[in-house]
């Protein structure tokens, strides 16, 4: 799973927060074209970006005019200087309109939920791997507060990593677009994002590391 690297943007805090403090600069909280066109090319000039237009169509495409089904998701071993961005990213996300699917853990999908929830709580969708009762204490208060949510207890007997997968098979099937936050060793997201090309969703891959 190492060798997967669908467009990848190899990160470190500055690229992430050029990427998201621009995102959110723009007016009714839309990236428009000329702005990401310059962002992604000024990326491409200081790390290890393949296939620039192809991951400038990714991005893009969050923002065009009709509604999307995106799905959001990521590692639990975030910093909370990530988590932030990434909060306000689907901040920015459900304000334009688009419909925001995540799971329950900590990290990345807790940020994803916080930032959500102050746009529009109607527009988003958690999927937990396993019932309420199996998610970790500090996640329940967060969870209760969420209008759409989907429990599978049929899982509480697999492993957190097998309940994971399967989650995350689900989330892939009811969104148009992942955009996932992992690191190089994060198995499980890693064939997430695969088999999302294989069913032909638009992928956008950040790398922590």
């Amino acid at each position: 799973m190492r060798g997967y690297n669908p467009h990848p943007v190899r990160s470190g805090k500055s690229v992430i927060l050029n990427f998201f403090l621009a995102a959110i600069a723009i007016p009714s909280a839309r990236i428009h074209n000329v702005v990401l066109f310059n962002l992604i090319n000024s990326l491409s000039q200081s790390i290890e970006l393949p296939r620039v237009d192809d991951f400038l169509q990714e991005l893009a495409a969050i923002q065009q005019t009709s509604s999307k089904r995106l799905a959001l998701l990521g590692s639990r071993h975030v910093p909370i200087t990530h988590q932030q961005l990434i909060e306000m990213l689907s901040y920015a996300l459900v304000l334009s309109g688009n419909q925001l699917i995540t799971s329950g853990a900590t990290g990345t999908n807790s940020a994803a939920i916080r930032g959500a929830m102050r746009a529009d709580p109607n527009l988003l969708t958690v999927i937990l791997p396993q019932s309420m009762s199996r998610q970790p204490r500090e996640s329940r208060e967060q969870l209760e507060q969420v209008i759409h949510l989907v429990e599978n207890p049929k899982n509480d007997s697999l492993s957190l990593p097998e309940a994971s997968a399967l989650c995350n098979q689900e989330i892939i099937s009811r969104c148009q677009q992942l955009l996932c936050f992992a690191f190089h060793e994060s198995h499980t997201l890693l064939k997430t994002c695969q088999d999302a090309e294989e069913q032909r969703k638009v992928v956008t891959l950040f790398y922590f590391d």
